[in-house]
């Protein structure tokens, strides 16, 4: 029995050949059978390709995938190139397979990568490791699509064998290999293309993006929770629109309520950038790069599309997958999916005197100062608060404490140091999620807040915790110890009440449990925390507490 095609009508946005024009689509069984323009329609609304995030990590959205592809379709997005890193580094390849699996679950159409740096570097305590010969077995899968972010740029500017195999083998099997660079200009920016990484999302200076274009990369506009540089790379989207791509990198469940690549192509929009370079960036450019199965409005092509109000307001009001209506009116049509929380946590309750600073050299310390909005801190020299033989923080100056604590054994010596730019003036924040390693880190104004802050993390087996003015909150992340197994809308409402919770007692950022997560991310200049110690990306090694 022959199945009846169905059709709509508005008007269609070609990409391809940059026209608009009214017309009706039709589609049969899950891919496009005829796009005809009819001057006779007069529904105002456009019928365009969905939306791709070139490059997301799914776990940073605190949902697995099933529950993310919930909330992401209402705003368009049918696809996504996504590094599963985060998970890797907890669960190694058994990590890589949960995200595979989950996401097949849901129409939304998943890519994953290989993670090529599990752990990101040898100066960190990570879950697991995936070595060369973990990595290509991984490439030769036919669902692993590309080799995800190369982050030892160090390495592969050294020649390092392993990163060396890796790209070798991703460049025999014809995958892409990402890039992950921030700051190199230059001669060590043509070396590093050149090496094989093809794209770079960490760029945070224009002068930077258009280094690594002249190398040959492709650039990726990022705005997330945490790192924004739309506004210091939408010059490209005028200049170079034919190697740009949306990305949000890491997205928390508040943000993704709202929004998601919807988001660029509105804020794309109203900097006068061309429409049809704007939409391109926003799905032919990562489809074509990474050779993604995902629809572009073409005969025969997948029914993945979407609809949307019109280009003044620019709100999703259809989202189609393979001809199936998965969202409509900002509200998901997917069904909810439990999904399973495979974990290993293993940390033991800690006390305050666990998180004592002792001076260990010099007169000053050596200080991280994290930026609002930016992945990358500084590293400052600041006098230290001295009471009795300890080192102590001293909220009045925005001295806090920060920790990390090593989650995969049962007891370990507590890295400590010291941070500046999160302005609490009382209590803590603790999370599991800890870039890249996801040991606990926690930053506090005392050892009492800080140890209660990360026995809640340690209680639920991951998750994020808020201490302070009477108050204790929590929300627990089994999965790994980084997502949440609630509905996508609930985990959301209790990431808000923590985020809030985290300003109420004094934080300024915009969102300090994901600049939270990023301060043991040791790849990122320039001083980090890992739980062996205080590490300078720009020396590439550890520095003492002071000196």
């Amino acid at each position: 029995m022959k199945t009846r095609p169905q059709r709509l009508a508005g008007q269609i946005v070609d990409l391809h050949a940059r026209r608009i024009y009214p017309g009706v689509i039709e589609w049969r069984r899950g891919h496009i059978t005829a796009l005809r323009e009819d001057k006779r329609v007069r529904e105002t609304r456009l019928i365009m390709p969905g939306f791709v995030d070139a490059h997301i990590h799914i776990e940073s959205s605190l949902l697995p995938p099933a529950e993310f592809a919930r909330l992401a379709v209402s705003h368009g997005t049918v696809a996504t190139v996504s590094d599963p890193h985060e998970i890797a580094n907890v669960l190694g390849a058994r990590g890589v397979l949960y995200m595979i699996k989950d996401g097949r679950r849901t129409p939304l159409k998943f890519h994953f990568g290989a993670p090529s740096c599990v752990p990101a570097t040898t100066f960190e305590t990570a879950g697991a490791a995936l070595d060369a010969n973990a990595v290509a077995r991984l490439l030769a899968r036919d669902d692993v699509r590309y080799l995800a972010e190369v982050m030892n740029f160090p390495g592969v500017l050294g020649g390092d064998p392993a990163l060396r195999t890796m790209m070798d083998v991703a460049k025999k099997l014809g995958k892409p290999i990402d890039g992950h660079a921030p700051g190199l200009r230059g001669e060590q920016a043509r070396a590093y293309a050149a090496a094989g990484p093809t794209t770079d999302h960490e760029c945070f200076t224009l002068a930077e993006a258009r280094d690594k274009l002249a190398a040959g990369m492709k650039i990726l506009i990022r705005e997330g929770s945490a790192a924004r540089n739309f506004d210091a790379l939408a010059p490209l989207l005028k200049t170079h629109p034919d190697r740009v791509m949306f990305c949000c990198d890491d997205l928390h469940p508040d943000l993704l309520i709202g929004g998601h690549l919807d988001r660029h192509v509105r804020r794309a929009l109203a900097t006068g950038a061309d429409h049809f370079a704007v939409l391109r960036c926003a799905s032919v450019n990562p489809v074509e790069h990474y050779g993604l199965d995902v629809g572009l409005l073409r005969v025969g092509d997948a029914a993945d599309f979407v609809v949307v109000d019109g280009w003044k307001k620019f709100r999703v009001q259809r989202t189609y997958l393979r001809g199936e209506l998965v969202a409509a009116n900002g509200r998901s049509r997917l069904k909810r999916l439990r999904s399973a929380t495979p974990n290993q946590f293993r940390a033991q309750p800690r006390m305050p005197a666990d998180f004592v600073a002792r001076p260990t050299g010099g007169a000053a310390l050596n200080v991280i100062e994290a930026l609002n909005g930016q992945l990358i801190t500084r590293h400052i020299r600041e006098q230290p608060t001295v009471r009795g033989r300890e080192f102590v923080a001293d909220p009045k100056r925005d001295l806090l404490k920060i920790a990390v604590v090593n989650r995969y054994v049962r007891r370990a010596p507590i890295a400590v140091g010291f941070i500046k730019g999160f302005g609490l003036k009382t209590g803590a924040i603790a999370s599991s999620v800890a870039h890249d390693s996801h040991n606990i880190v926690a930053i506090g104004v005392d050892d009492a807040a800080l140890a209660e802050a990360v026995n809640l993390v340690i209680k639920h087996r991951g998750g994020l915790a808020a201490v302070g003015r009477g108050r204790r909150a929590v929300l627990p992340l089994p999965i790994a110890g980084l997502m949440s197994n609630l509905d996508g809308r609930a985990a959301a409402a209790r990431y808000t009440e923590l985020d809030r919770m985290a300003k109420r007692l004094g934080s300024k950022l915009d969102a300090p449990f994901m600049t939270l997560s990023f301060m043991a991310l040791l790849v990122i200049p320039d001083l980090k925390l890992s739980d062996r110690g205080l590490f300078s990306a720009a020396q590439w090694g550890f520095v003492p507490l002071n000196q």
